[in-house]
């Protein structure tokens, strides 16, 4: 490779078409689950206002502050634009935006693409990656809040997980009760701050909350004997919990109760969660989501309850290889995709005219997988290509079956050949490739 030649961004990879037999899988696993469940895609833009971010995520999270990918304005007194890190800020508006709190107030929301976050590359983080999400809007219902966590548990099972999953719960309870709980975790923190890593000493006075989840050994460790918010719950929030925890154990699931899952942004509301798989060991997690209730207000919508979760793909794909999935043959629909099915042969340079029209007619009748010859290869030599690509027939075309006005097929299973007249070939090929 020439030295000056380009290279993807840092962060960022090419998936080619053997690659994305995985990502497609992951794909098609969600979309079919959101069917069952009755949910409805959405498509928003990549790129949103910086401030939508800014207002919703909290400005001291570590997305905002940290992960951004921002574009400055190009003109003076325009407004910066961010390119999304989390799909939920810009459901949010779009529900605003598209007057569904008036019009249709109660939303099923799903989305798939690409997210953007400035982090430092690592195994499982990239600075561009897929996230599958959904968005709930309109019910403040627990038993919404159990939906979303068995959509997000039936997703894994889907997969091939195991019966090792768990579901670890928390609540954040409301605004008020955060306002109580954050005055009593200064409170605590303020003795051993001095020794606690830098961003906990950063996080301090802007968003003590996160504290609670610092990675560092030393903190967690400092963290023992912490201050429980559920001394400050209100008798909304704990009726929410705990209706929410029987309604889980009603769909068939164990939660275990989880003070230190806390989630990253600031908009969470009541109900947290999070989905292990602890054979995985210390990269357990495999997906996260909660309540939102405030964040449609926030970006300037009326009060409106919601609800969901977001899935990363990367980490999904390393967590499935280090437990052995998928199993070979689910991917093997997929796998099909990718074989030629049917590889047509122009025998001599005046038959490849008619041999790209019969092509042509065959993907139009609707098969699938249709190739021919580009390079100008002798007879042999494409035989020999439409072995190598594991076509299952063969149609071929040469001045003497063009002057009779038939087709030669052949099965590349059984070596079997056919002449086969032009007004009875598709059907014989179609039963061919049902074989």
């Amino acid at each position: 490779m020439a030295s000056d030649a380009y290279q993807s961004p840092r962060g960022t990879r090419d998936l080619f078409p053997e690659e994305l037999i995985r990502v497609r899988y992951l794909e098609e696993t969600a979309r079919k689950l959101a069917r069952a469940f009755h949910y409805h895609e959405i498509r928003t833009p990549l790129f949103e206002e910086t401030r939508l971010f800014t207002r919703s995520l909290g400005e001291t999270s570590d997305v905002v502050d940290k992960e951004m990918f921002t574009v400055p304005p190009r003109a003076e007194g325009g407004a910066p634009y961010s390119f999304r890190p989390e799909g939920t800020a810009s459901a949010a508006r779009a529900y605003v935006q598209g007057g569904c709190p008036t019009s249709a107030p109660f939303q099923k929301w799903f989305y798939l693409g690409p997210m953007f976050r400035y982090e430092r590359p690592q195994k499982g983080r990239e600075r561009q990656f897929t996230q599958f999400g959904v968005e709930v809007f309109g019910a403040q219902n627990p038993v919404l809040d159990a939906e979303v966590v068995d959509f997000a548990l039936r997703f894994f099972e889907n997969l091939g997980f195991g019966p090792e999953l768990e579901v670890r719960v928390n609540t954040m309870g409301d605004p008020n009760d955060r306002v109580r709980w954050k005055a009593q975790l200064q409170d605590f923190f303020s003795d051993s701050l001095a020794g606690r890593c830098s961003d906990c000493q950063e996080r301090f006075d802007r968003n003590p909350f996160r504290l609670l989840d610092c990675k560092v050994e030393k903190c967690q460790n400092l963290n023992e004997g912490v201050p429980s918010l559920r001394g400050q719950l209100a008798e909304e929030s704990t009726a929410h919990h705990e209706e929410f925890l029987a309604t889980l154990e009603a769909l068939g699931h164990k939660p275990q109760d989880d003070p230190s899952i806390v989630r990253g942004l600031d908009y969470y509301t009541r109900t947290v969660f999070e989905i292990h798989y602890p054979p995985l060991g210390a990269r357990s997690a495999l997906c996260g989501g909660g309540r939102y209730d405030g964040l449609v207000e926030e970006v300037g919508g009326a009060s409106t309850p919601a609800v969901g979760f977001a899935i990363g793909f990367t980490a999904t794909e390393i967590a499935m290889a280090e437990v052995g999935l998928p199993k070979p043959e689910t991917l093997e629909p997929f796998q099909q995709e990718l074989q030629t099915q049917v590889y047509c042969v122009a025998v001599g340079e005046e038959d490849r005219k008619p041999i790209a029209k019969l092509a042509s007619d065959l993907r139009a009748a609707g098969v699938m997988g249709v190739d021919l010859d580009y390079r100008n290869k002798s007879v042999k030599a494409q035989l020999k290509e439409a072995a190598k690509s594991g076509a299952l027939a063969v149609a071929l075309l040469g001045p003497d079956e063009r002057a009779a006005g038939y087709v030669c097929l052949r099965n590349m299973k059984t070596r079997e050949e056919n002449k086969i007249p032009e007004s009875d070939f598709l059907p014989e090929l179609l039963n061919l490739l049902k074989e």
